[in-house]
């Protein structure tokens, strides 16, 4: 496993201390899950994206979207006996799946839908009013004005 040494960035940076963890704990959840389902990840505005995956054969009952500590938890099980069936050939995977995605702060899931055999996940950043950008006045004891055209009391 390669280590990438994020200390120069501490320096100027406050709280991102946890990148380090959460690119180790990434990268060791794709070496040990597969390919199934295939998905994309699509980014619709600046705030707005979607997961796409293609859950073919499942139906809303078998999928189950769950979130819990900004991880995304899609997972899919079908409790169908099969007993009768025989195969000549079988390409289409039925099988149980989970597949997570981490999620930054602010970010949360706006709908689902299943389409097509495609099940489609819709999210939005909504960052806080007290988080946004915002002037802060400066007030001196010989001017008497602030920056936002406020007067000092």
């Amino acid at each position: 496993m390669r280590t990438i040494d994020f200390s120069p960035l501490f320096r100027s940076t406050i709280g991102f201390d946890r990148i380090q963890r959460m690119l180790d704990a990434a990268q060791t959840i794709e070496e040990s899950t597969n390919a199934y389902p295939p998905y994309n990840i699509e980014v619709l505005e600046d705030s707005a994206y979607r997961i796409t995956m293609a859950v073919a054969g499942f139906s809303e009952d078998d999928l189950d979207i769950t979130v819990k500590e900004n991880t995304l938890f899609v997972s899919g099980r079908q409790d169908k006996p099969e007993n009768d069936v025989k195969y000549l050939h079988r390409g289409i995977a039925g099988r149980s799946f989970e597949r997570r995605f981490q999620l930054a702060d602010h970010i949360r899931i706006n709908g689902a839908r299943l389409e097509n055999g495609l099940l489609h996940i819709e999210l939005l950043r909504e960052v806080p009013e007290e988080l946004k950008p915002r002037k802060i006045a400066i007030s001196g004891a010989s001017s008497g004005k602030a920056i936002e055209g406020k007067k000092a009391a």
